[in-house]
């Protein structure tokens, strides 16, 4: 494969200029995040997840390559590479293509056919595979000697071989994988004497599909029973049709040598043929249960991060819990922690007065104006509490997702922060700070552990890792983050950045203040060029010298929005701040050079509302009043939930009891509905009618039809 461009562009559709030039880019350092914001031109406008598939393919052609490269060396090493045989490998386009050439040339353990052919066999299997012999018999008599003591061990070990051929032979694999994919059944079954420790998979009990129909989430569940030693799997065709269609391709005569063949087949198909496919499907069914798999946990996630901010407030974070009491923290609009105690208005000490006079005390104290709720053990009773309270001041309450919160508290990245306090007082400051700014406060955590995924433990560690972390900062380039303010761990997934340079900028903070302009980065060490182009447009600065050092365009576009205050007349502030001067300006004027209409349809965005952030403000929502744990919940209710994670056969909704309830694909919405994300997303507000309580399984069965679910 020699042009990757022509090749990418063919396979999905895209033009192979820009195809070639996000190659190019990428080749060159660039982040997807800028190509995608400030490359439009030499792209045809590709957003991150074009580009990530553009990327993704090309390094597959690369791997591909560098195997094809592999096998022709080895091959040729043997002496046994041929014009055709070289032509055929160049012309391979799949991995699985690539294998089948190889498998004969292999080299292998000592195998069957491998020893019959040290006996001299392989003129006796040549023969028989011709099927033009009318006495075989006669003719393996030829070959008896002190290895081979009789004729059934001469024709044994020529099957031996033919097997071999079979098993290698690329129409034969490739005939029983079409056989495979049309009809392979994957079937369980539960591993005798598990049935009792298993019985969380008794739904694979005895349990069979087709693999082709096989959704992703039971792929894996089965998957999972097996290695936990409660199911034994399997993947098998129809064996008759495929050993019908082989014999039909492979046995051509009429005589007893053609019987040989047969019986060589079907024992290539039961201890080869059929074991290596199966294999292969298994592994492909599962690559591609992750690939599905990781692809709702990085829909959830980015869901998840670019979730509503509340924005800089002064906030009173509650951690609750009953023995242990409520860790109470007071925090500044910047997250700053100010002061921390415990109060216990629940049982056993049940100090209800004087856990209300103390957070009415605090809330006078440090100007309060939001309070924040976890939404873990005791978080209903501690939100009742609260909102029964009369405060000095309007007060919103908020029930906050604190799930991962606990993995932060103990993380290198909170004790870093939080040196002299203890887990329950970083775990009540990340709730408090993830409402502020979920964004900001979800990166320092590992994304596994927020509890938005599907099977995330059973997939491909590092492909779920790449895309995760390619989700993260996918979204902290697109919201953007302050130069001044941000966290070191924020500024890290910034285009261009990494950790070292992020620490650069926060200790070039500390100990020269404030940046007051983007040019100032140039001075932070190791900030090239190349860093700087790449990171420049998505770091903000309030308050800067520049009022474009506060949006999102890219210091190298400065030169044009210059150019357009003087052809108004007017300066940058009254440019920014006039809409109608804003209309009155022909963009067309200033296309030129690599800057096309794209790039200055973004500019007269960002100069309309520079450093706009992209998600929505935060809403309070409220529970249900006196529901409370699962045996509060009745079929036939009514109930607000939010949406706490999505999965491909339904969504699970928080309706204000520990056990999160299902709602199940077919019962989100009066039609057919393929993909759950069509109807929610994470955190939205809905309203669900409770089907089935199982209080013994702790299941919840809910419903968003004919009850107006989709809300806010």
């Amino acid at each position: 494969m020699e042009n990757y461009a022509d090749i990418i562009s063919s396979r999905i559709q895209l033009k192979t200029q820009h195809v070639g030039n996000v190659l190019k880019l990428l080749d060159e350092g660039a982040t997807i995040p800028f190509i995608s914001r400030y490359r439009k031109e030499m792209t045809g406008s590709m957003n991150e997840v074009i580009i990530a598939e553009v990327r993704d393919l090309h390094e597959k052609f690369l791997e591909l390559d560098k195997r094809r490269a592999t096998i022709l060396k080895t091959i040729d090493e043997q002496g046994k590479l041929t014009p055709e045989l070289t032509a055929k490998i160049e012309e391979a386009e799949t991995l699985t293509e690539l294998e089948d050439l190889y498998l004969p040339y292999k080299p292998k353990k000592k195998t069957r056919a491998s020893v019959a052919k040290e006996k001299g066999l392989e003129p006796l299997a040549s023969i028989i595979m011709k099927q033009k012999e009318v006495n075989i018999t006669g003719r393996a008599v030829e070959f008896i000697n002190d290895n081979v003591p009789d004729v059934e061990s001469a024709l044994q070990g020529a099957r031996d071989i033919i097997a071999e051929w079979i098993n290698e032979n690329k129409k034969a694999r490739d005939l029983v994988r079409w056989h495979f994919e049309g009809g392979a059944l994957f079937s369980s079954k539960v591993v005798k004497g598990k049935e009792e420790e298993g019985i969380k998979y008794n739904d694979y009990f005895e349990f069979s599909e087709k693999l082709s129909r096989c959704p992703s989430h039971r792929v894996l569940a089965m998957r999972r029973g097996e290695e936990e030693g409660f199911l034994k799997l399997s993947i098998a065709s129809e064996e008759g049709k495929v050993l019908h269609a082989l014999e039909e391709f492979f046995v051509k005569g009429v005589y007893d040598v053609s019987e040989q063949v047969r019986l060589a087949l079907h024992d290539c198909y039961k201890r080869l043929l059929q074991p290596s496919i199966a294999n292969e499907f298994r592994a492909t069914s599962k690559e591609k249960a992750d690939e599905e798999a990781i692809k709702v946990f990085a829909t959830n996630l980015r869901q998840l991060l670019m979730a509503s901010p509340l924005g800089e407030k002064r906030i009173l974070a509650i951690d609750p819990g009953y023995r242990t009491g409520c860790k109470v923290v007071c925090m500044d609009a910047q997250g700053n922690l100010l002061h921390n105690e415990t109060i216990y208005p629940h049982p056993p000490q049940s100090e209800t007065k004087k856990a209300a006079h103390k957070l009415s005390s605090l809330v006078q104290m440090y100007k309060i104006e939001t309070i924040a709720i976890g939404n873990g053990t005791a978080s209903r009773e501690s939100e009742q509490f609260v909102k029964k309270m009369r405060f000095d001041r309007d007060l919103q309450v908020f029930v906050v997702n604190e799930a991962g919160a606990s993995v932060y508290s103990a993380s290198k990245v909170a004790r870093e922060e939080f040196p002299q306090y203890d887990v329950t007082v970083r775990g009540a400051v990340s709730i408090g700070r993830r409402l502020m700014d979920p964004l900001a406060e979800l990166v320092k955590i590992d994304p596994k552990s927020i509890g938005v995924g599907q099977y995330q433990h059973d997939v491909d560690q590092g492909k779920l890792k790449k895309s995760l972390d390619e989700v993260v900062g996918s979204c902290v380039n697109a919201v953007g983050v302050d130069l001044n303010t941000a966290s070191m761990h924020l500024l890290t997934y910034i285009s261009g950045l990494g950790p070292q340079m992020a620490k650069n900028i926060v200790d070039y903070r500390a100990e020269n203040g404030a940046f007051t302009s983007r040019e100032e980065l140039k001075k932070i060490p190791r900030m090239g060029p190349k860093a700087f182009e790449q990171a420049a447009g998505f770091l903000r600065i309030r308050d800067a010298i520049n009022p474009l050092d506060n949006s999102a365009v890219h210091p190298e576009s400065y030169t044009i929005v210059q150019k357009i205050t003087e052809d108004q007349g007017v300066n940058l502030d009254t440019l920014m701040e006039n809409e109608n001067i804003q209309e009155k300006i022909d963009i067309n004027k200033y296309v030129g050079g690599s800057i096309g209409i794209p790039t200055l349809r973004d500019i007269m965005n960002e100069l309309a509302k520079p450093g706009r952030d992209p998600r929505t403000k935060a809403k309070v929502f409220e529970f249900a009043e006196g529901i409370f744990k699962m045996e509060d919940v009745k079929e036939g209710m009514v109930l607000p939930g939010i949406v706490t994670n999505i999965t491909n056969f339904g969504a699970f909704v928080d309706i204000g009891v520990k056990q999160d309830g299902l709602v199940h694909i077919s019962q989100l919405a009066n039609r057919f509905v393929s993909d759950p994300n069509e109807i929610v997303h994470l955190n939205q507000h809905v309203k669900v009618k409770v089907m089935e309580v199982d209080i013994a399984r702790k299941r919840i069965q809910l419903s968003m039809k004919e009850v107006g679910g989709e809300s806010s």
